[in-house]
């Protein structure tokens, strides 16, 4: 295996995208629309999107619309979110925290946990869990 990408299904590209900027800082890489021949690396309003790759560093996350994913693979699933929780280590989790906790909907709390990881988990706008954590001090 040479690296492992997820891919989520979400309601609305274009707001998740936007919520991940706004929150993680991640960068959009690709955007593709619902013709499946516009690859774009900007939001444009008049096109509806249904695919886009986002990133951060070392961590990178596709984004697919339901309806899209559905005719990839089949229906699979009828609910978007908390099927699965991703697990993201990061450089300093106490300032990363300190920059979210208001914007976004806490799942839990910062905590130290006894396997000695500093974490905190949220809750993205498609229902999604997510752990963000650093070694604990």
């Amino acid at each position: 295996m040479k690296s492992m990408i997820v891919n989520m299904g979400v309601k609305d590209i274009v707001s998740t995208v936007k919520y991940y900027q706004e929150n993680f800082d991640f960068e959009l890489q690709m955007l593709v629309d619902e013709s499946k021949t516009n690859f774009d690396t900007v939001i444009k309003k008049e096109l509806n999107y249904i695919w886009a790759m986002i990133h951060k560093d070392d961590v990178s996350i596709m984004l697919q619309s339901i309806d899209s994913l559905k005719e990839d693979i089949g229906v699979f699933f009828d609910n978007v979110g908390a099927s699965l929780t991703l697990y993201i280590e990061v450089e300093n989790v106490d300032d990363l925290y300190l920059n979210i906790k208001d914007n976004v909907n806490m799942y839990k709390d910062i905590a130290t946990t006894w396997y000695g990881q500093r974490e905190f988990y949220i809750k993205d706008i498609n229902g999604y869990i997510l752990g963000f954590a650093s070694k604990a001090q």
